[in-house]
């Protein structure tokens, strides 16, 4: 049977058997999934066991939606959904998409425009027969969900047509593998630059491409130094229009931060990944690009190809199993990391061979999200972050660490003077927000009496958590939907005017982004408090090898950096430097050993990435003795063959 009739075959089994009380019209591939158009939608909403069945039937999602020619007035349609949802539900937008016979609903309490078993989205079809797709706004102002939703809606003839193109692609008849492996393209034996070819005799995936963290902040020309920023595409023999899909596990730059020059080269496929996490892709590259133009470089690239990524953006919710291309089916499960991140489950050609890449990783307590999936369909081969994996990379205690930092914290308040505390904007953030939050109320004695100020994007970061509340601990969920967010506690002050202001002022804590220094607000406050030795920095996540951070660790006496008007200035620092461990969204040795060993079920082949080498080496030579597996450190531009 030929490509054309063997791709009308499913979807001319979904017409098959579809009720005739539906009222049929077309089936269209869109994306991954099977978008089915009826001339009466209300028939199968109040009958969603029907779609249930087929969508199990023919293993796709399938998206009902109306013809056009059924739709309401959308200026009608608005005044009965007004009516239909109660005003509790706090409605904020409601944007009619033609393109898709969709109407995009944001409210602060998405439960009521729901409704108990649907029952308000089934009032609003059956008397508009607009499809309700229903958005969480967030609880604090978010201008890059509100962006990345307007472009999304903005460009909805471009995504139709272009998700057609992708299901077309991947719903292709399945021929039989022949080989099947992977190259290390970047993060393996280093941290920075995460890239993972996964190829077939048909596919081509890249897992992550992202930038080195430490020169990606200064421009193109620093990011040639060395030739150590970009992962080794050019050394793997393929061209950017034979890449099928890009799949990334989080927002990190060191993940995603090099996908936009992808598409400034002329890729046009799919990135695959979950809705926080596009949407912090969208925050951190937006600033990546301010970063490098206020430092005087040049970035990798422009805005616009930010905004090309992100409508070539799928994103999926975890364990919705996706293809990607017609022989490869990708898993998103919780990682753990950050908000979003994701590992991924391989299923390559009918099961001919499965696979784990776990991104980055916690497989330990954090106060934002549940520790790492260990369960699986199947697992050939884990390919395993190793940040902290060296033999003597164990973190204390969990409550012993926020002693240790509350402690650290009041010794200099107590002598008058400041503590800054370099976080990423993303995770660590909110992990430290929870931490003073929760530590203040439940010990009401211990009291600061000074103001916590939060500065960067961290406030931006907060927001997105906000809206996405599903991906974080049930508690905090609770808390969230209640209108309870500690993000907003009012133990928190937000930043406003000259950060001068600020350091003139008394004692204080500040949490700014930017954690390794090599950018952000954290830098600004470091440069004013460094030289008086009442003032304190504290560290509680990771330093890369070559960053500020790291140097300032080591015990640095002096520090160059540029003044206001760009010139190199020496930077005594007097400050004291402390790093209080437990705190860090990786796993540390022991949770790496225990994720493997409680994983169901076990990995037959065990591959130790994102790590110094030596850490990558040691994890290797643990988990090959403990799992009495195949455990190896590969290094950039290794291949690994495994049929």
């Amino acid at each position: 049977m030929d490509d054309i009739s063997e791709s009308k075959t499913l979807l001319d089994k979904v017409e098959e058997i579809m009720p005739p009380e539906a009222g049929f019209i077309k089936a269209v591939y869109e994306g991954p999934d099977i978008a089915v158009y009826v001339s009466n939608a209300p028939y199968l909403y109040n009958n969603d066991g029907i779609i249930r069945n087929i969508s199990a039937s023919i293993k796709k999602k399938l998206i009902i939606r109306s013809d056009a020619s059924k739709l309401l007035d959308a200026e009608k349609s608005k005044e009965l959904i007004d009516k239909i949802v109660p005003p509790e539900a706090g409605m904020t937008n409601v944007r009619f998409v033609p393109d898709f016979s969709e109407v995009c609903i944001e409210a602060y309490k998405p439960g009521l425009v729901i409704g108990k078993g649907g029952v308000t989205l089934k009032k609003i079809v059956e008397e508009t027969r607009w499809v309700p797709k229903v958005l969480r706004t967030p609880t604090m102002n978010s201008d890059v969900i509100k962006g990345v939703r307007q472009l999304i809606f903005k460009e909805s003839e471009f995504r139709k047509k272009f998700l057609t193109a992708v299901g077309k692609s991947i719903n292709q008849p399945i021929m039989k593998s022949e080989w099947i492996k992977a190259t290390a393209l970047g993060g393996f034996k280093e941290v920075g630059r995460s890239c993972l070819l996964l190829e077939t005799n048909k596919s081509k995936i890249l897992v992550d491409c992202g930038l080195s963290p430490e020169p990606s902040v200064k421009g193109a020309a620093a990011n040639q130094e060395e030739n150590k920023a970009f992962p080794y595409l050019d050394s793997a023999n393929i061209s950017i229009n034979d890449i099928d899909a890009v799949v990334i596990t989080h927002g990190h730059m060191d993940h995603m931060g090099f996908i936009p020059y992808l598409f400034k080269f002329g890729y046009e496929g799919p990135v695959y990944c979950t809705t926080p996490t596009r949407d912090i892709c969208a925050l951190l590259l937006y600033d990546y690009i301010k970063l490098v133009q206020r430092s005087g470089g040049t970035p990798l690239y422009e805005e616009k190809d930010v905004r090309k990524m992100l409508m070539h953006m799928i994103t999926r919710d975890y364990r919705e199993v996706t293809n990607v291309t017609e022989e490869v089916k990708i898993t998103f499960h919780n990682a753990g990391h950050i908000l979003g991140s994701s590992t991924v489950h391989f299923h390559i050609g009918e099961g001919l061979y499965n696979m784990v890449h776990t991104g980055d990783m916690k497989y330990g307590f954090t106060k934002l999200f549940d520790p790492t999936d260990t369960r699986y369909p199947r697992i050939d081969a884990l390919f395993i972050e190793s940040t902290y994996g060296g033999n003597n990379d164990i973190t204390p205690n969990r409550s012993d660490a926020e002693i240790n930092l509350m402690n650290s914290i009041k010794e200099t308040i107590d002598i008058g003077g400041k503590v800054i505390i370099p976080l990423f904007a993303i995770g660590r953030s909110q992990e430290l927000m929870l931490v003073l939050e929760n530590y203040l109320a439940a010990n009401p004695t211990y009291k600061l009496d000074i103001p916590i100020y939060l500065d960067g994007m961290i406030i931006e970061a907060s927001a997105i958590h906000t809206a996405y509340p599903e991906y974080l601990k049930e508690s905090l969920e609770r808390r969230i939907l209640s209108n309870n967010s500690p993000f907003e506690s009012e133990i928190f002050e937000i930043a406003k005017g000259e950060r001068q202001d600020i350091i003139d002022k008394g004692p204080a804590v500040i949490l700014a982004s930017g954690g390794m220094l090599n950018g952000g607000a954290s830098v600004e406050y470091f440069k004013e408090l460094a030289p008086d030795p009442k003032n304190k920095i504290i560290f509680v996540g990771y330093n890369s090898s070559s960053s500020m951070g790291r140097r300032i660790q080591n015990g640095a006496s002096e520090i160059v950096l540029p003044d206001q008007d760009g010139k190199l200035t020496p930077i005594d620092v007097k400050l004291k430097v402390q790093t209080v461990e437990g705190f860090s969204g990786h796993s540390d040795r022991k949770q790496l050993m225990n994720f493997v060993s409680n994983l169901r079920p076990s990995p037959h082949k065990i591959f130790t990435m994102h790590g110094e080498e030596q850490k990558c080496e040691d994890l290797a030579r643990a988990l090959s003795f403990r799992m009495h597996v195949e455990a190896r450190s590969p290094m950039n531009l290794d291949t690994m063959r495994f049929k």
